[in-house]
């Protein structure tokens, strides 16, 4: 079930939402409007906005007294109080410098936060209704025993803003805050008996911390301040002004948040923010890095918790109506446009894909941990949504849980109220099981350089590029060794398994960081960040360079690369999607002599890549592979692991019709072919899984090195902080390796989820028809597809199955590959349907140009229809379509031609 056209097209312009913060500005400031005029009239009183508002967040984490009733949420209040418990156990055996036993105080910022954590977790079990009897709840007592923790910290180790802030500005800002404020709302009639002059102290400290604020408050001009950061600043400043009755600290904050849900426009940003959510779904924080799966789901929490923190209040709704109000309905249609246009996509049987977690992939709880957050905030939308929409969202928790390979846990919801509403749903027969998106889809995030192409039983998901997003994200000695994550590596997630045994932290623990699936990289060894510096970041003061400097982010923590181009073109389910490798601008500063000489950078090997997506396979075409610099190339074209007591087989055919003979017994053997191959096939027996891999002409000779390896090595590889959790697996790997000095090659093959032996010998080999520009192209021969153009100035595959040719053009010039001539860099994906209609789409994967024309050779077709900004016109010879790409944004033009 879908959500309504409502939904699909909710997303608010930044001047709307501007207009909206207005009048919510003008009302903090104490100035009249003709809202806050008519608020006078009928609107709350600020006392009972804020009793409400206090009222509403209790519920949210401490969970109502019919929530906790019933039996489902009892696990979630079991695991409130044993936590309490081991905190108190911890505060009665604390030593000196220390508030909770193991937690030494006075240089480690990430231990007072904790210690701060804990001091709510307690409080938060003496808050907490339920239906037996506890010793934790209303003790006035242990509440008191928290408020002293609370003095302690502050007149030790918080208050005295001349020692504070050493470590990471997150803490101090947004971590501490946040626990703090939670702590203030839970005990805030304690607070007023024992210490009241304790609220306000805290408040103005966490004003003196908020440095990369404007006088204390939240200044959006601040890169600090932006996306999920600014959310969870304002939902602290919130809180802080209910329980200290402040109305206009709670109407700024609001006002301030409503600018994170405002659609970001790349061309005109606000404030400069490029952070937040895309027209195309796509979700970037940190200016550049792709986030959906880290900062996107904390945003995602975030955004709800407002909705239910504010409802009964007219923060939300007091604009509602006007000119240029909102209400809270027209939030909750944003946040619901968020779920079905950039989380759905991503979330494949209940896993979160590794495309847009950024640092988060090294972690040990990741997949099945992120959706469960995302579920929770989907479980709370639905309850403020009605109708179709509400009925969409709860049947995609059912979805969700129908098809997740690991049982969803809800005692991990944040609250406990969510365990009785997702406990609800599931048992709601009248709502139908159901996903977001279809089943077959093409999700083109080019705002975020990332692609997802969905079908039954499979999910490819592609991690790009460019001097607009980031290789990939390094930070606090997370994902050690990230260096090719942005560089074209893929996962193929296959329809009924536990992703676990193949993605997550023990992916990248045991996988050569060298050879991600997809990636082409030197023959070379890096040093992680701590082993080139001995600390978690590059340390120079004197050059810009401290742990949260802006060069510490451009340079360390997620560099960009070098090339613009990187995008492509989607038509209907069916996508093309090409990449130019490039250094990162390290390497590029470092080579103009902007950058220390002891700071240490690296260039990348050269390749010119496409994917065409199409329904059994994805083809992948490469040029122009090598290195200039001469250094050894491997080009790994996948990766896969399996358990070491899997029944792991290699088997295949050359293209002289011999059996692949090695690593076929699964032994571990593998090596060269000795030979051109026509195809190979990887299947592990243990997870029923295979993946087929079809060598096509046009690529080259086709003789790829297989190697199937036991690996152990240890999660504290990938994350300085992981376990040192032993972790053994069989690695298989596909690569084409460049010797040193080796001419630049060219590749293409074709990944075939699911493949069985017999679907492999369907696509055939041999020399067929050449279409495109020099590089020795041919076809597939007997199978559907061929390669129409494989070079480094046009890439081109034609299925003839599906009436369907797809092109990249990567250089100025005219570019023909079959019936199509191309003006320049471009994107093109053209469709002949059965009635002879012809659809096209157009793409500019570089965002820098005005216009691209294609022509297309043949009879004149006439537009049936077209989006705007697409031309069609009759030339000699054939049809032209001028296409206007200024300020797409690497979104796809399409029309449809008789």
């Amino acid at each position: 079930m879908q959500l309504s056209r409502r939904t699909l097209l909710t997303m608010l312009p930044a001047s709307t939402l501007l207009a909206v913060a207005a009048p919510l500005r003008a009302r903090a400031a104490g100035r009249p409007t003709a809202t806050t005029a008519a608020s006078a009239g009928g609107g709350a009183e600020p006392g009972a906005n804020h009793a409400a508002l206090l009222a509403n967040t209790v519920a949210i984490f401490a969970g109502t007294a019919e929530s906790n009733a019933r039996p489902e949420v009892a696990a979630k209040l079991a695991a409130i109080t044993s936590t309490a418990r081991t905190r108190l156990t911890a505060l009665d055996g604390a030593g000196p410098g220390e508030l909770f036993k193991g937690v030494a105080l006075g240089t480690s910022d990430a231990n007072l936060n904790t210690s701060y954590q804990y001091l709510y977790e307690i409080a938060l079990a003496t808050r907490t209704p339920g239906p037996a009897a506890s010793d934790l709840r209303d003790n006035a007592s242990v509440q008191r025993r928290v408020i002293d923790g609370l003095v302690a910290l502050h007149d030790t180790y918080y208050g005295d803003q001349s020692k504070g802030y050493y470590g990471n500005w997150f803490n101090w800002e947004i971590g501490i805050s946040a626990s703090v404020s939670r702590t203030l709302v839970l005990l805030k009639d304690q607070l007023v008996a024992y210490k009241p002059d304790l609220m306000a102290t805290y408040v103005s400290s966490m004003d003196a911390y908020l440095r990369n604020g404007k006088d204390g408050d939240v200044d959006l001009d601040s890169r600090f301040h932006t996306g999920a950061n600014l959310a969870d600043i304002t939902t602290n400043r919130i809180l802080q002004g209910a329980v200290t009755g402040d109305d206009a600290r709670v109407v700024k904050a609001v006002a301030d948040q409503l600018t994170v849900y405002a659609t970001v426009d790349p061309y005109q940003p606000r404030h400069g923010v490029t952070d937040g959510f895309y027209a195309d779904g796509s979700f970037i924080q940190h200016d550049s890095v792709a986030y959906t799966g880290s900062y996107g789901k904390v945003l995602l929490t975030r955004a709800v918790q407002t909705v239910k923190i504010l409802e009964g209040t007219d923060y939300l709704d007091a604009g509602a109506g006007t000119d240029t109000g909102t209400g809270t309905g027209d939030l909750v249609a944003v946040v619901r446009g968020w779920v079905a246009q950039g989380f759905a996509p991503l979330i494949f049987e209940g896993w979160m894909m590794e495309i847009v977690k950024g640092r988060g992939v090294s972690r040990t709880a990741t997949g099945y941990t992120d959706v469960a957050v995302v579920v929770e905030a989907v479980v709370d939308l639905s309850g403020h949504s009605t109708g179709a929409d509400a009925t969409a969202l709860q049947g995609y928790v059912k979805f969700v849980r129908q098809t997740s390979k690991a049982a969803l846990d809800p005692a991990v919801f944040v609250s406990p109220v969510s365990i009785a509403r997702y406990a609800d749903i599931l048992a709601d027969t009248s709502v139908p099981t159901a996903d977001l998106g279809d089943a077959e889809s093409h999700t083109a995030f080019n705002a975020m350089d990332k692609t997802v192409h969905r079908r039954p039983g499979y999910a490819f998901a592609l991690a790009r590029s460019s001097d607009r997003i980031s290789k990939y994200e390094y930070m606090s000695g997370e994902n050690l060794m990230p260096w090719f994550q942005g560089d074209g590596a893929h996962y193929l997630y296959l329809a009924g398994q536990d992703q676990t045994r193949s993605f997550g932290v023990d992916y990248y623990t045991t996988v050569s960081p060298y050879r991600l699936a997809g990636v082409t990289a030197p023959v070379e060894t890096r040093r992680t960040i701590p082993e080139l510096y001995g600390t978690a970041w590059y340390d120079n003061p004197e050059r810009g360079f401290t742990s949260s400097s802006e060069s510490q982010n451009t340079y360390v923590y997620f560099p960009r690369g070098t090339n613009s181009l990187s995008g492509g073109a989607r038509l209907g389910a069916y996508g093309a999607v090409g990449l130019v490798l490039g250094d990162d601008v390290a390497y590029a500063a470092k080579q103009a002599g902007e950058l220390p000489d002891d700071f240490v950078a690296h260039r990348n090997a050269t390749a010119t890549k496409s994917w065409f997506m199409l329904d059994d396979e994805i083809v992948v075409l490469a040029a122009g592979v090598g290195d200039a610099a001469g250094r050894a190339v491997t080009t790994t074209l996948d990766s896969r692991i399996a358990a070491a007591s899997d029944a792991v087989t290699v088997t295949g055919r050359l293209r002289d019709g011999a059996a692949w003979p090695g690593g076929g017994d699964g032994s571990g053997a593998g090596g060269t072919a000795p030979g051109p191959v026509a195809w190979l096939r990887y299947a592990d027996a243990g997870q029923e899984i295979s993946v087929g891999y079809v060598f096509l002409d046009g690529g080259g000779d086709s003789r790829p090195t297989v190697a199937l390896d036991t690996v152990t090595r240890s999660r504290r590889v990938v994350r300085t902080s992981n376990p040192d959790t032993p972790v053994t697996k069989r690695v298989f790997s596909l690569s084409v390796d460049q010797p040193v000095g080796t001419r630049r090659l060219s590749m293409a093959h074709a990944l075939v989820p699911n493949a069985t032996e017999r679907q492999l010998k369907a696509y055939g080999t041999g020399h067929g028809h050449g279409h495109g520009q020099g590089g020795g192209q041919h076809g597939g021969g007997r199978g559907p597809l061929s390669v129409v153009a494989n070079t480094t100035r046009v890439q081109a595959v034609e299925h003839r199955g599906l009436s369907l040719l797809a092109v990249n053009t990567f250089t100025p010039g005219t570019h023909r590959a079959d019936r199509l001539s191309i003006d320049g860099a471009a994107s093109v994906i053209l469709r002949t349907s059965h009635d002879g209609t012809v659809s096209v789409a157009v793409c500019d994967p570089t965002m820098r140009r005005n216009t691209v024309s294609v022509t297309l050779r043949g009879r004149w077709l006439r537009a049936v229809s077209s989006d705007d900004g697409v031309r069609v016109r009759k030339v000699i010879g054939g049809t032209r379509i001028d296409v206007d790409t200024h300020q797409t944004h690497g979104r796809s033009l399409t029309a449809r031609l008789r």
